[in-house]
């Protein structure tokens, strides 16, 4: 099966979800008394509509090809940046090193990524750009909690840009016999980390009873994660044909990448929690901002795109 066939059919399958789920919410909706506020079905309906926004926008951008996907995540590690850069408690003196995040750091690092420069930009945010934001801010002269306040600007980078472009980066990976597909080996990662979500969140509230970390995310329980991401693994195991992989190595690479998911979304709610938010923003309505539909995928993304190039890509 050539890869535009094998594109066709996991959006059309991914298509056939959505149109099950969207007539599920309509029967609930219809079934529910008029007039009585239901918040489980409206966050349903809520989330069903966003989903159908984001296949299409990811849709489209895999139909325009390599450098439109490009874009795209671009984008939304500018969306990302900002949305963390609002909640931080930023000074006059961060104001420099902000501009370099926004306006050099991350084009340079979506450059590094089109141009297929490895060598650079799996190393020039943590190394070259963590040195240079610090002499950006000293040159303010603001010493007040400089290291907190430099920590914070640095983490934003490493999150919103360094962590998101190793999604477009799966790209820019040499797999032998897989050439001309790594369009697919990104649908694989975004498919099985969101479905994860998604799943982990139903089973919750199937057979949720004891929650995993009530300060950090209350809707997350020991039921919905196990269900989940048991459910996610298996799912990502069946979608083997559009990857590299065997049926068990998808299954393990998907084992991976929910757990990272997970981990990833309790460590972007304590950052909320911390900064005393709900969501990062109001981008997508019932999703929150484009934070809190990246944030499983910030975490999965690095190792999902290392452990497949140490083991099935050639070195370039």
């Amino acid at each position: 099966m050539s890869a535009h066939s094998q594109t066709l059919l996991l959006f059309g399958g991914v298509g056939t979800i959505l149109i099950v789920a969207s007539l599920i919410a309509w029967w609930l909706a219809r079934r529910h008394p008029p007039g009585v506020p239901s918040p489980v079905i409206e966050n349903l309906t809520q989330r069903i509509k966003a989903w159908w926004i984001m296949v299409a926008v990811l849709a489209l951008a895999f139909a325009v090809g390599r450098n439109a996907v490009i874009a795209l995540f671009a984008f939304a590690s500018f969306a990302a940046l900002r949305e963390f850069a609002t909640l931080l408690p930023t000074r006059r003196g961060d104001h420099w090193a902000l501009a370099a995040l926004f306006f050099i750091v991350l084009p340079a690092q979506y450059i590094l990524i089109f141009s297929n420069w490895y060598g650079l930009y799996s190393i020039f945010i943590p190394v070259y750009a963590f040195l240079f934001l610090p002499i950006v801010a000293a040159l303010r002269g603001d010493t007040s909690h400089f290291m907190e306040r430099i920590a914070d600007v640095q983490w934003a980078g490493m999150i919103a840009i360094f962590c998101v472009s190793h999604v477009p980066a799966l790209l820019t990976l040499n797999i032998p016999g897989y050439e001309g597909r790594n369009l697919l080996l990104i649908a694989f990662l975004v498919f099985v980390v969101q479905i994860s979500d998604v799943l982990q969140y139903v089973w919750g509230k199937l057979f949720g009873e004891h929650k995993i970390a009530p300060r950090l995310s209350p809707s997350k329980t020991v039921e919905g994660f196990i269900g989940g991401v048991v459910s996610a693994t298996a799912i990502g195991a069946g979608l083997w044909w559009i990857t590299p992989f065997s049926p068990l190595q998808a299954g393990a690479m998907a084992l991976v990448v929910t757990l990272m998911g997970f981990m990833g979304g309790l460590v972007m709610s304590a950052v909320k929690r911390d900064r005393g938010v709900k969501d990062w923003g109001q981008m997508i309505e019932g999703h929150g901002g484009m934070l809190d539909r990246l944030d499983s995928v910030i975490f999965a993304a690095p190792i999902f795109f290392h452990l497949t190039r140490y083991f099935f890509a050639v070195p370039g």
